[in-house]
């Protein structure tokens, strides 16, 4: 199939590798290259640097809705158009432009999880599962019928960043299965049942703030959900202290939450609103990230409660 490639981030990036030795990619469509860093040097995107690699033309309008991109898009005649955390709503000129249709990838197990931030939320609500599902693109947000589908399931100690690089993996072998499926004629479509939508909302680095009210286990969750971006955080003695593996010991205590009621060689054990955390892996303001054994080695800990 002759294929258009819409993508931006490192998630997109095994799929279009996929798609290039199966298929006809066109073109790639990626947002625009940003400053990054403390030179504001231009980078390019990740799914640019990957496009460039395999020689593919490569287009980063600043609104796929401009006439003269869509004047482009027109003239490529793509077959399909595939989809995968692309950056910008396509307009209804786009979405019926190809005669198979604009397919997206989205990594979550649909209708749950609808909207920017699938992979964290995961974790984060503590989901056994997830997955991939490949759909039709519509006007609304994630909201198009269903094509296929494939599922993962969470590990114990599964991060944000663990479960981005095994989802877009999936979808990597699951966008090959449907555009062979679109391309014999069997593909088959479901429509979404929209009672059983959820929303998974834009991750801040505000969401990160540790709040030690909260039960251990939601704490840990948080913790893991949102590591390696953007990461979760308490205070010690007035300095920012990043928290990135805890464990979950169960118990009542009488200690207010956030107060330090024991410091071991390997942990420091914090009190939470229900049981306690064991601080594994930290990183304490201005310092490298490091296992709270080596932390203590140079480091004394006085604090008696965490937080402001």
């Amino acid at each position: 199939m002759r294929v258009v490639f819409m993508g931006t981030p490192d998630f997109s990036v095994p799929a279009l590798e996929k798609i290039a030795q199966n298929h006809e990619v066109a073109a790639v469509v990626t947002q625009q290259d940003r400053p990054k860093g403390r030179g504001h040097k231009m980078q390019f995107t990740p799914v640019k640097e990957k496009a460039l690699e395999l020689e593919i033309p490569v287009f980063q309008p600043a609104k796929v809705r401009e006439a003269e991109f869509l004047d482009i898009l027109r003239k490529i005649r793509p077959d399909v158009i595939v989809v995968i955390a692309f950056g910008q709503i396509l307009p209804k000129e786009i979405l019926e432009l190809p005669p198979y249709g604009c397919i997206n990838v989205h990594a979550s197990l649909l209708p749950k999880y609808r909207g920017a931030a699938p992979i964290q939320w995961a974790v984060i609500d503590g989901e056994k599962q997830s997955g991939v599902t490949t759909m039709y693109m519509a006007d609304g947000i994630d909201t198009g019928d269903i094509l296929d589908v494939a599922t993962v399931t969470l590990e114990e100690k599964e991060t944000g960043g663990s479960l981005f690089d095994k989802l877009a993996q999936k979808g990597a072998g699951l966008i090959l299965t449907t555009l062979e499926n679109l391309e014999k004629g069997t593909a088959v479509r479901k429509k979404q049942d929209d009672s059983k939508a959820s929303y998974a909302g834009k991750i801040t680095k505000e969401l990160g703030e540790v709040d030690f009210t909260k039960p251990a286990d939601e704490i840990e969750r948080l913790i893991r959900g949102l590591n390696p971006w953007p990461g979760t955080f308490t205070y010690m003695n007035g300095k920012m202290l990043k928290i990135w593996d805890a464990d979950v010991v169960p118990g009542e205590g009488k200690e207010p939450p956030g107060y330090i009621t024991e410091v071991n060689k390997n942990y420091i054990k914090v009190a939470a609103g229900q049981g306690y955390l064991k601080l594994r892996e930290i990183q304490l303001e201005g310092k490298k990230r490091m296992k709270v054994s080596d932390f203590l080695n140079g480091y004394h800990v006085t604090a008696d409660q965490l937080g402001k």
